[in-house]
């Protein structure tokens, strides 16, 4: 079949996916599934090479990220309910001082969405914000915009969160490079998403007084670091132990001789898995005391919590094996030969605007991400020039913003800060899309020195 034939059955089933999920509220899970049998079938394949490509594709999206989903959930579940997360905030407060009460509420955003959901994160600190608000006289509006694009920011582009470690896994990249570039990307992205159109929303007139003055019904919670829960210090390091560990063996493994008994040592502990292990078992006995529940309980609650993104992310693997299997990667790739040096950042650009037409779409970041490294994989295998994590971290980038009323996240801003429709779309839709484009051009300027930086290729 010919690449125009094979595109349009691309976009069949392409629209299917969309249209099952938003306009007859299909599950992600079998309108990825049933996607990749239009695409398999229309497309000329053996049945039952749809059949076991379906199943291939299932199982080895489940090898490469499987148990870094489970691994990450619970570790974001411990420092939950182990009262971390706002000691993390008390943390960040204090370190950057009261009149720069936005950046600490921005990076503790950050931090914290690493390993725990958006949605329970902006619940929990939401009061802290509101009680800072107040104390401070500090608009909430600004408040909750640096919250609301720390958190989304690190939940689409930082691992262990779900969306990026399936990214990362379809894509094949090293996950050290990509952890790296991932921080190098997000962290300016979620300040000036975040920090600085915040303090712009802030200065409006409409927000200018407004020091949460909606929560008169609401208890105030003290942001003070608590001798009776673990120091904020702890959390963030706990966070971050498995990245360092994981980055440290990705170093190791550059410098070190290959099968040197150094080079296995750290090779090993550097694997995703095992670091993430570590810093899951390292985080369990380091706040065993403030824990209530046993470490089956944990690994138990962490199970069901993943059961529905490994189902998701397990189907979109699916989809672009099939997709693979039709050979349309490697016809684009023969189509695209002659292009040098635009090839990167056309392929950079193409993969945001996909990820952030899907996510405006449908409202999942995580199945926008899921998606478009599904369609993206198989046509980067053959293109030798163009940087695989740019072009990861691009559809990373594509789910942060264009949050619409049909994402959960649209509804738990408007609920818990008590904007309307309105301003909600102001704080929260603007705020994530200025993000995503500020990542975007970072992500552009790399590409111009993709033969410099190492890892990129």
């Amino acid at each position: 079949m010919g690449l125009g034939l094979l595109l349009i059955v691309f976009a069949v089933s392409l629209v299917f996916v969309l249209v099952s999920i938003i306009k007859f509220n299909l599950h992600p899970f079998l309108s990825l599934l049933i996607g990749g049998l239009i695409m398999g079938i229309l497309a000329g394949l053996p049945l039952t090479q749809v059949a076991d490509g379906l199943a291939a594709g299932f199982g080895s999206t489940m090898q490469g990220i499987g148990i870094l989903i489970i691994l990450g959930v619970g570790l974001g579940h411990l420092l939950h309910i182990s009262g971390c997360t706002s000691q993390i905030a008390a943390a960040m407060l204090k370190l950057t001082g009261q009149k720069r009460a936005g950046v600490a509420v921005n990076l503790t955003g950050y931090i914290v969405s690493i390993p725990v959901f958006f949605d329970a994160a902006f619940v929990i600190l939401v009061n802290l914000v509101k009680s800072l608000s107040r104390k401070g006289k500090i608009p909430f509006v600004s408040l909750v915009t640096a919250l609301s694009v720390g958190l989304i920011v690190t939940h689409a582009m930082v691992i262990p969160t779900p969306g990026p470690i399936a990214v990362a896994g379809t894509m094949g990249v090293n996950i050290g490079w990509f952890l790296l570039y991932s921080i190098v990307v997000s962290l300016p992205a979620s300040l000036v998403g975040g920090v600085l159109y915040g303090k712009y929303l802030g200065g409006k007139a409409e927000y200018a007084d407004d020091f949460a003055n909606a929560f008169d019904d609401i208890e105030e919670e003290e942001i003070q670091e608590s001798a009776d829960l673990p120091s904020g210090a702890l959390g963030i390091f706990l966070i971050f132990l498995p990245i360092i560990i994981i980055l440290i063996g990705t170093i190791a493994s550059m410098l070190l001789e290959p099968g040197t008994s150094a080079y296995i040592f750290f090779s090993f502990i550097g694997n995703k898995n095992i670091a993430l292990l570590i810093g899951l078992l390292a985080a369990f006995f380091s706040l065993r005391r403030y824990v209530k529940d046993s470490f089956n309980d944990v690994v138990t609650e962490a199970a069901t919590q993943s059961g529905i993104i490994l189902a998701i992310t397990g189907a979109g693997g699916a989809f672009g094996a099939i997709i693979n299997l039709t050979g349309i990667g490697e016809k684009l790739v023969g189509g695209m030969a002659g292009m040098t040096e635009g090839a990167g950042i056309a392929m950079i650009v193409a993969a945001f605007v996909i990820s952030q037409v899907l996510r405006a779409a449908q409202g999942s970041t995580t199945v926008a991400l899921v998606t478009t490294s599904a369609i993206f994989a198989p046509i980067l295998a053959g293109m030798a020039t163009v940087s695989p994590i740019l072009v990861s971290l691009a559809i990373c980038a594509g789910g942060i913003g264009l949050s619409l009323p049909n994402d959960s996240g649209f509804w738990v801003i408007n609920r818990f800060s008590k904007f309307d429709v309105p301003g909600t779309i102001k704080v929260w839709t603007v705020g994530g899309t200025i993000a995503g484009l500020t990542a975007l051009v970072i992500l552009v300027v790399l590409s111009m020195f993709t033969g410099v930086l190492p890892g990129l290729l």
